[in-house]
């Protein structure tokens, strides 16, 4: 029987962590290892554009890709991972219990947006799934059919992070195309700290300021939801909000699956990985993307839970669980290089570099490499196995 090297999940980590697995096994020019990937679908869904109208185009096949490079695509939802047996229970196509066995598995699962016990939260919409994105999108069109009224015209952001930040400031665009350019439009960020955009730093705050301030965005600080309903929210203070759009933005977890293995975790449910991303106490199982915490250098950083580092924890994983079976040498993971693209709406997007987040760019000139990185960098390579295999060389900066 063939050694397997199974991956859970075809986000950026999953997709990467399959490409690189094959490239190491194509310069050994070995056949006898099998990958396998795991997940519902074989498309990459391309999370960090769920923010932006005509979400339904923000998805990437893989089956083609998949099958130039030799990767084998099972299409199931996991269930469970026996690391002592070495087996994952799936749930297929029709709802029938699966199993599949592994030498080496690779979680890529990726995490969820963090959903309180909060009184009517169930009435909130996210950007976390593209269903759920899809879900907003067609809410949001048919507010058009609708009354003019305060609330049909009102969106409420809970949550002024990074996600936050690029909803809202999206939105009042968003919401002129449908409801027409003259509605009197409102969107407020609800959000516990001190200062617009506090929690992306010193140099950042002040330009999330100017750009809400532009687009007519305006901002509770220091407050949050302590309920939703139907017609909108109530803050901590007692505050009422009318909103018949209220969008939840506050903070993501790590896949469950992730709970389900004997290692140690962090806050965020991600597992401890070693500098090769083996997950720290088990021996066959690495991890990658939003459910691994990992050093990114030795100056006591770790990669976030954005695609900029999964692209490169998955480069990572995939070469060295296929490194582990062939017996050669593991490629450590590190990823020194911190930026960050942070869209603005109309007013443009802002480029930083460094975990200081030291503004380069700003405008028209953060957007248009915005629209680059989401529009062309992430996106997988094409079906092409000499360039699919080339691409996933873990040496390849993620950010030049």
């Amino acid at each position: 029987m063939k050694q397997r090297i199974l991956i859970v999940g075809t986000g950026f980590a999953g997709l990467w962590s399959a490409l690189s697995a094959a490239r190491q096994l194509d310069l050994q020019a070995r056949d006898d290892i099998e990958i396998c990937v795991v997940a519902p679908q074989a498309q990459l869904h391309v999370r960090p554009r769920f923010y932006e109208a005509d979400v339904a185009r923000m998805r990437a096949p893989l089956d083609a890709l998949f099958a130039v490079v030799g990767v084998r695509f099972v299409k199931g939802r996991v269930t469970g991972i026996d690391s002592e047996g070495q087996t994952l229970t799936y749930r297929d196509a029709d709802l029938n219990e699966q199993s599949v066995s592994y030498s080496r598995l690779i979680l890529a699962s990726g995490s969820q947006v963090n959903r309180p016990a909060l009184s009517g939260v169930e009435h909130a919409f996210d950007v976390d799934s593209l269903e759920q994105a899809e879900a907003l999108e067609r809410h949001l069109t048919g507010l058009r059919d609708l009354p003019d009224s305060p609330a049909r015209n009102t969106v409420v952001v809970a949550g002024g992070g990074f996600t936050g930040i690029e909803t809202a400031t999206e939105m009042p665009a968003r919401l002129r195309a449908i409801l027409g350019e003259q509605a009197h439009v409102r969107v407020i960020v609800v959000d516990r700290g001190a200062q617009i955009g506090a929690s992306l730093g010193a140099q950042v705050a002040p330009v999330v300021a100017e750009a809400s301030a532009q687009q007519g965005v305006t901002w509770r600080l220091g407050s949050s939801v302590s309920a939703v309903d139907a017609g909108g929210v109530t803050l901590a203070d007692g505050e009422r909000i009318d909103a018949l759009t209220v969008i939840w933005t506050v903070g993501v977890h790590a896949s469950p699956l992730t709970a389900q293995l004997p290692a140690q975790r962090d806050a965020h449910g991600r597992l401890h990985v070693d500098r090769n991303l083996k997950v720290v106490g088990l021996d066959n199982l690495y991890a990658a993307g939003d459910t691994a915490f990992a050093a990114t250098d030795d100056l006591g950083n770790h990669a976030l839970m954005t695609c900029q580092h999964a692209i490169a924890l998955g480069r990572s994983a995939g070469n060295n669980a296929a490194a582990d079976l062939l017996g050669v040498a593991p490629m450590p993971y590190s990823q020194t290089k911190y930026v960050t693209c942070l869209d603005l709406g109309e007013w443009g997007a802002l480029y930083t570099e460094g975990w200081d987040r030291q503004v380069v760019l700003t405008g028209a000139e953060g957007k248009q490499l915005k629209t680059q990185i989401n529009t062309q960098w992430i996106y997988p390579p094409a079906a092409i196995r000499e360039t699919a295999l080339a691409a996933a060389d873990p040496l390849i900066p993620v950010v030049a």
